[in-house]
Formats: structure tokens, C-alpha cells, sequence
């Protein structure tokens, strides 16, 4: 049992050791290669089912809040997770299952609702049974450096269309908290000077969750031959928040996702470099 235990990282361990000898520019050129093969495939095998895309990406939020779930109930210790992007996560949530009942309501829709219940408990899980672990010293970005900014974009960038203000406005407004509500996990883990396991495996589930999303908004400008960005001229900027709001998270996801993955390479803890 402990030599199959050692095979697999040695061969990783040899993938890493291989790819860290590249050169930054044979290292990015990989990444880009890979990303647009996986970009291909999906769109290749999933062209006539868009809405799908959606479904690896609540999926793999799903297990992340699993791994978070698992981590507090056996360490019975929620050290290094952030409350406030798990009440962000809930805002967002919450404002987008309330414009789901008026436009859509779908199988991302029920996803959605298993997602936020799994946050609500660990929401209560962080305030009341384990209240005494958490960092709250180092979970300090105020809410407001999120909501604020969120909402003010939500009001110029609200669709058009005969549903009341509120409506049109959750529904860009929690585009806008969900591109950023990882921001609070990572200031922890910059305060903290250190990633804990449980919480590197559920934010890698973050950016394995956005890459499917952005890969559904890349493919259907490519497929509409930028058709989406046209409207954007016509007054529909909501496409132009959404696309934004998509890019932003990729952005900050993809940095703590090269690390993550870099880190499991050399068969070591992860850090982050001063600024992620």
C-alpha cells in the first residue's frame, strides 16, 4: 500500500520538475495550447447544449463546499476559511434564484438552491459551533468594498424589459458579487501567510467552476461571430457587465490556480506570492 502511495507523486513530481525547466514563454505557450484544446473539445462536443456548460460549473462549486464541509466536520476547526465570501456567496445566490423565478427557473436553478443551502451551514457552522476558530482578525474586508461597488454597476447595467427595477437589478447585481466574493478568502490567506489544505482544494474548485462559465460566454461570441458585442452598442450593456464580471473572476481565479496546481507538482504546501 505505501509503494502505490508513493508512485503517483513521484510521476507528478517528474511532470513538475519537467514543466518548471521550461522557459516562461514554453510554460505560457503550454497553458494557452491547453486551454484552447479544452476550449475546442467542449466546443466541439457540446455544441448544440450550451446550457450545460452550466452544469460542471455548480458541479464543481458543489465539491468544493463539500471539501468545506468534510473539513468541518472532522477538524471540528474552520480555521482559514473566510465567513465573508461565504456570506457573499450566499447574497449572490440568494438574489439569483429571486430573478430565476421571474425569468427562468431550470435545472442551474435547483443546483443553485443545493449550493446555498450547503453555504447557509457552513455559515452556521463558522458563526455558532465554530466560532472560536475562526480568524475573524485576519477576515478583514469590509463588505461594503464589495456590495457597494456591485450595486452601483447593477443599477447602469440592468437589462431592459417589463419586470419591475428590482428584478432587472438582481440579476446583474449578483453577476457583479459573485465575480468578486472570492476577493475576502484571498485577503485571509495573504493576512494568514498561509494556504490550508481544505481551503486551496475548494478555491481551485472556484476556478475549475469559472472556467466552464467564461468558456460558455467565450464560445457563444465566437459562434454569434461577436453578435453579443454588437447589442452592446444598442444599449444592452448587462452583456457588457456579464462579460466583465466573467473575465474579472477568471482573472483572480486563474492566479490562485496556477499556484494550487504548481504547489501539487513539487509535493508541497502552498503560498502565494505578497500579492495574488
Amino acid at each position: 500500500m505505501s509503494t502505490r502511495r508513493s508512485e503517483t507523486p513521484k510521476a507528478i513530481q517528474k511532470i513538475g520538475r519537467w514543466v518548471r525547466s521550461r522557459s516562461v514563454r514554453e510554460k505560457v505557450m503550454m497553458g494557452t495550447i491547453a486551454g484552447f484544446t479544452l476550449l475546442m473539445f467542449l466546443t466541439l462536443y457540446l455544441k448544440h447544449y450550451r446550457f450545460y456548460y452550466y452544469i460542471p460549473s455548480r458541479a464543481s462549486h458543489a465539491l468544493g463546499l463539500l471539501i468545506l464541509l468534510y473539513k468541518l466536520s472532522i477538524s471540528k476547526n474552520c480555521a482559514g476559511l473566510s465567513l465573508k465570501t461565504q456570506e457573499l456567496t450566499a447574497i449572490y445566490l440568494v438574489t439569483r434564484l429571486a430573478s430565476s423565478l421571474f425569468f427562468r427557473w431550470n435545472t442551474n436553478s435547483l443546483l443553485d438552491l443545493i449550493i446555498l443551502g450547503a453555504t447557509l451551514w457552513i455559515i452556521y457552522m463558522m458563526r455558532v459551533k465554530l466560532k472560536s476558530s475562526y480568524l475573524k482578525e485576519l477576515d478583514n474586508m469590509p463588505l461594503y468594498y464589495v456590495l457597494v461597488p456591485c450595486a452601483f454597476a447593477a443599477i447602469l447595467g440592468r437589462p431592459r424589459g417589463g419586470h419591475s427595477f428590482i428584478i432587472r437589478f438582481f440579476w446583474p447585481f449578483n453577476m457583479s458579487v459573485e465575480a468578486i466574493s472570492v476577493l475576502p478568502q484571498l485577503r485571509l490567506i495573504q493576512n494568514a501567510k498561509m494556504v490550508e489544505p481544505f481551503t486551496s482544494h475548494y478555491v481551485f474548485a472556484l476556478g475549475i467552476s469559472r472556467f466552464f462559465q467564461c468558456a460558455y460566454w467565450i464560445i457563444q461570441i465566437i459562434e454569434t461571430k461577436g453578435a453579443y458585442l454588437r447589442l452592446v452598442g444598442s444599449g444592452h450593456l448587462w452583456i457588457l457587465l456579464a462579460l466583465l464580471c466573467e473575465l474579472v473572476q477568471t482573472f483572480i481565479l486563474a492566479d490562485f490556480c496556477y499556484y494550487y496546481v504548481k504547489s501539487v507538482m513539487a509535493g508541497r504546501l502552498m503560498r502565494l506570492p505578497s500579492m495574488v
